[in-house]
């Protein structure tokens, strides 16, 4: 069957406007621009019965789809490859928010739904979606759910997976699995969702979720604090979760070369003290009784860290513009580091009693193997995940080191990341990034299980081909 057979029935579905031939670079191009692949056409479904009829249209011509949400994805599972045979199936279009029970604490989404407009909508009727990344203007719930997303709050309410109650899926057949229902019981078989949640597109097209909302705290607070060594935050972190227990939300550490970053790439922007310590730790809490108890606790939090010798120095955010601030910092590390030059990310979790061990036995490989390299280590410390990212020598050329010591850098790092019990990817995903390095970091029982299951659901291989297994 020819090309023109397929989007002439594309067409049809979707109607002229909203299937597009020309101008695709948005849908091609990944967010962090290393890559740019080629589109047959981008196809922008306004319903779950359209993107059904659109999987059925290319399943019968044997042509790959590629789910894309806000495209703001990091390792290249979003876009088409090179052939200008797949079809990107945009659900951009998909952005209504069907339900809110406040009742029953859930709101069902669709899959277009930008993040920001979710949490928005919610805390308007006094609930808390409690997903939180510093991409949340333009990634969607679909993306976050296709790439079990984590973010800034992990530590007191998990990754995305852990608050899905229920999702409506397209199947690689065209299929519509309504699977909606929002129970937090429901032993009935195999609880098919987390097979879909984290699978980047490769088995289905998610298209609405119903997810877990919370009592919006009546109490937020932050603080900053500097500590001597990483070890000294895991410390602090005990410490935190003794005295805060579930009130704990966030915790976060910042190496002082990542933060130098941001001060020197935005002196605009306003950084509490940082200069005369190794690392700081943004840490966020919230309390159900009011403001002034949430205060008292966090600091008396902080006397003991400063007590124990786990701070060097702390201070609580006054008013919530000041909070904001201090996150504001922690958020622009990412976009500081692009302004330094391209760089070498990664994106891991370790057990967090060893994360000091692995920093020290890692630091020193990478500065002995490549002498000069620059270490921005920042991350979320409270679940483990570490954004562990490698900078070139100060005046070298950056993109001839990523070009020549991309696998180098990946290798040493992957491999003390196996060496201490970790995951080389913690929120990001695979994609087409880290596909084949995965045979070397997962065991190969996972990845028979992996395939078998990729191959029940998707016999054709059309979802998402080439991202987070290898080909067949």
């Amino acid at each position: 069957m020819s090309h023109a057979a397929l989007l002439e029935s594309l067409r049809d579905i979707v109607g002229p406007a909203h299937l597009l031939l020309e101008d695709l670079t948005p849908w091609e191009q990944d967010w962090r621009k290393r890559v740019r692949g080629k589109a047959l056409a981008v196809v922008r479904p306004g319903s779950t019965a359209e993107v059904a009829a659109v999987v059925r249209a290319c399943a019968a011509h044997r042509t790959a789809i590629v789910p894309q949400g806000g495209n703001t994805g990091l390792v290249v599972g979003s876009v088409p490859d090179t052939s200008g045979t797949q079809v990107v199936l945009s659900l951009q279009r998909m952005k209504a928010i069907r339900a809110l029970d406040a009742a029953n604490l859930t709101v069902t989404v669709e899959a277009g739904c930008v993040l920001q407009q979710v949490q928005e909508h919610c805390a308007a009727a006094g609930l808390l979606y409690p997903l939180s990344l510093g991409s949340e203007g333009s990634c969607t719930v679909g993306g976050n759910l296709g790439t079990n997303a984590g973010g800034t709050q992990v530590v007191r309410y998990g990754n995305t997976r852990e608050f899905c109650l229920g999702l409506e899926v397209v199947t690689a057949s065209g299929e519509i699995w309504d699977g909606l229902s929002g129970l937090r019981k429901d032993n009935t078989g195999y609880d098919l969702r987390h097979l879909f949640i984290g699978s980047e597109g490769t088995l289905g097209v998610i298209t609405a979720a119903t997810m877990k909302l919370y009592p919006m705290p009546t109490a937020r607070l932050t603080a900053w604090a500097c500590v001597p060594t990483l070890q000294a935050a895991i410390d602090l972190l005990g410490l935190a979760h003794r005295h805060l227990g579930a009130g704990l939300t966030g915790f976060e550490v910042m190496g002082r070369f990542a933060i130098s970053l941001v001060a020197r790439h935005f002196p605009q922007i306003r950084i509490p003290p940082w200069q005369n310590t190794p690392w700081c730790v943004l840490l966020e809490m919230s309390d159900e009784e009011s403001e002034a108890h949430a205060r008292e606790r966090l600091e008396a939090l902080l006397a003991a860290a400063l007590e124990h010798g786990c701070a060097s120095d702390a201070l609580v955010a006054e008013s919530l513009a000041q909070a904001q601030a201090m996150w504001h910092v922690r958020e622009s590390i990412t976009l500081a580091q692009a302004e330094e030059g391209l760089n070498i990310k990664h994106d891991i979790s370790l057990p967090v009693s060893c994360i000091a061990q692995f920093c020290e036995h890692t630091d020193a490989l990478l500065e002995r193997e490549l002498p000069g390299v620059r270490l921005v280590n920042f991350g979320h410390l409270g679940d483990g995940n570490l954004h562990y990212n490698v900078q070139c020598a100060p005046g070298a050329d950056s993109s001839a080191f990523l070009e020549q010591q991309e696998e180098r850098v990946n290798t040493l790092v992957f491999d003390a990341v196996r060496r201490f019990g970790g995951s080389i990817s913690a929120e990001h995903g695979v994609g087409e990034l880290k596909r084949d390095k995965l045979p070397h970091y997962k065991s190969a029982v996972a990845l028979r299980m992996m395939q078998s299951i990729k191959q029940a659901l998707d016999p054709h291989n059309l979802m998402n081909p080439g991202r987070v297994l290898p080909r067949p």
